[in-house]
């Protein structure tokens, strides 16, 4: 699914990730919220609505080929919009939960400078973090890592060990941890969101 600009009239592209159980429909409200008039907008399905069939932290091997076929599926998204002349530090990427988790996990692994990483209550995959599976510079890309303590299905330590990974590859991060939010999309997340990515468009 698609929303936005069309990709030749626009310049910059965002790629938003639902979470498990959700859909692309879950994830358009939001792009009436944030300030991404101008951005050419891509909402993928997972099939059977989750992107990998167990927990981001049990050992990777046991959510293949799923997981696998969630990145490489990324993969070519990023491909088909520097094809189509946007370069990559004009495209972004955003999650909620699984969602969140993939995009964390595809960009760490081979980091370089984007627009922006979007995290709303996630984290690297895996039942440890593998420093060496991560690669890169994100060259100051801003990263945000929003989620609650507790949260049901994202451990508040996960995100903060995440955050710390990031930092290491040269991102930008930006850490909240809000107390007893539950596993939402708050309205204060979007508002710290537009703050830091997108007040300069459209906003």
């Amino acid at each position: 699914m698609t929303a936005g600009k069309d990709l030749k009239d626009a310049s910059r592209a965002i790629i938003m990730l639902h979470g498990r159980g959700g859909s692309p429909e879950d994830m358009l409200p939001l792009t009436e919220e944030l300030g991404i008039d101008s951005f050419a907008v891509f909402l993928p399905r997972a099939e059977r609505n989750t992107w990998y069939p167990y927990s981001f932290l049990v050992p990777p091997e046991q959510n293949q080929p799923w997981l696998d076929s969630a990145l490489e599926m990324i993969a070519g998204l990023e491909n088909e919009l520097l094809s189509s002349g946007i370069a990559s530090e004009n495209i972004y990427f955003l999650g909620f939960s699984q969602g969140a988790c993939l995009s964390l996990e595809y960009t760490a692994r081979s980091a370089k400078r984007y627009g922006g990483v979007i995290a709303f209550s996630g984290g690297l995959i895996g039942d440890i973090i593998e420093r060496e599976k991560y690669k890169g510079d994100f060259l100051q890309t801003p990263v945000f890592l929003g989620s609650s303590d507790p949260d049901p299905h994202i451990p508040a330590k996960r995100v903060k060990e995440s955050g710390k990974l990031l930092a290491s590859l040269n991102a930008d991060t930006f850490m909240e941890i809000y107390p007893g939010m539950g596993h939402i999309i708050s309205r204060e997340e979007i508002d710290t969101v537009n703050r830091i990515f997108f007040s300069a468009y459209n906003f």
